[in-house]
């Protein structure tokens, strides 16, 4: 007897049996939280190089300073702790005094200088006129190189004895000398620098008056209204927002002067800061106690100080925005 054969059943075109372990289940979508776990984690690597370059060279070193400004450092020895006394001998110090008063003042008298020199300008240039891309380029580019050492060079020759300015003060005849070897005079020189550098702020100017509708004007001019009411009564108060950027910006820039008035003043050595400290604007002094006089403790703390004047200047203005900034909603 042969042996029997046992056939499986026939499927009569019915699916295969389900396996075993059960049916293979497709892959869940990913939810929202994941979905928003896997764009942060993206986000954070594309950062990830301005977060490494923000922990090493500006918060690490501002961590640093602030407990430097409390220690007796020479950047050769090891620092020692001694507590409030570089901020004692601050404050007692009468050329620290002075690069306070020769600070506020390049703050008070060139900020405004500058900024009604680039309101002027962006007035001119927002017209239409032929030309008009080639001047706004010309007048924008010293904002662009001004802040250089070679600049600030030329600048001082300009304004030494027997240089372009003094042989023009002679032909009208005034004898005051080069600016740059006058203690008082030298500190106008760089105002006027300051104030060759208006293009940046006319350019912001610029954006602001495009956005001013032209049907205000065209309502002043029907009332009777002449242009220096339409310019009080219509431009500022629609510009108020980008002048007060303006200020806020040129405020702070102004706290910062270091390098014009370090190359004008003389650079290096005894009369690093103008003569009779004529151009010794707060942080000129600082870099003379750091490295000049390898003080860093102490110009850790002048550093601290000007971070906190800084600082109170910018909410003053803000505080005060609300009395003269006009926004479009209405507020202020």
């Amino acid at each position: 007897m042969g042996s029997a054969v046992t056939h499986a059943p026939a499927l009569d075109g019915r699916a295969d049996p389900e396996p075993r372990h059960g049916p293979v289940k497709a892959p869940r979508p990913a939810g929202p939280k994941q979905r928003r776990r896997r764009e942060n984690l993206a986000g954070y690597l594309f950062m990830s190089p301005w977060i490494a370059g923000f922990l090493l060279l500006t918060a690490g070193p501002m961590v640093a300073s602030l407990y430097f400004a409390f220690t007796d450092y020479n950047l050769f020895d090891a620092p020692r702790w001694i507590g409030l006394d570089n901020f004692s001998e601050m404050f007692g110090d009468p050329r620290w005094r002075h690069s306070v008063r020769i600070t506020l003042w390049y703050v008070v008298v060139g900020t405004p200088i500058k900024l009604i020199a680039a309101l002027g300008v962006a007035l001119l240039l927002a017209q239409k006129r032929r030309g008009q891309a080639f001047y706004r380029a010309a007048f924008y580019a010293p904002s662009l190189i001004g802040a250089s050492v070679s600049i600030a060079i030329v600048w001082k020759a300009i304004f030494s004895d027997d240089a372009v300015v003094d042989r023009t003060q002679q032909f009208f005849g005034i004898d005051a000398g080069g600016w740059t070897g006058d203690p008082e005079l030298i500190i106008y020189s760089l105002v006027a620098l300051t104030v060759w550098q208006f293009g940046a702020p006319m350019v912001i100017f610029l954006a602001g008056l495009k956005q001013v509708p032209r049907e205000l004007y065209e309502a002043a001019d029907v009332d009777g209204a002449g242009k220096l009411r339409q310019f009080w009564n219509i431009t500022l108060p629609m510009i108020s927002p980008v002048l007060f950027f303006n200020v806020l910006l040129e405020t702070i820039h102004s706290f910062q002067i270091f390098s014009s008035a370090y190359i004008v003043g003389g650079g290096a050595g005894g009369n690093a800061c103008g003569p009779a400290d004529g151009t010794m604007v707060y942080t000129c002094y600082l870099y003379v106690q750091g490295f000049e006089n390898s003080r860093m403790g102490l110009a850790s703390a002048m550093a601290w100080m000007l971070l906190v004047a800084v600082a109170l200047v910018t909410a003053v203005l803000f505080w005060s925005q609300r009395r003269w900034v006009h926004y479009e909603e209405g507020g202020r």
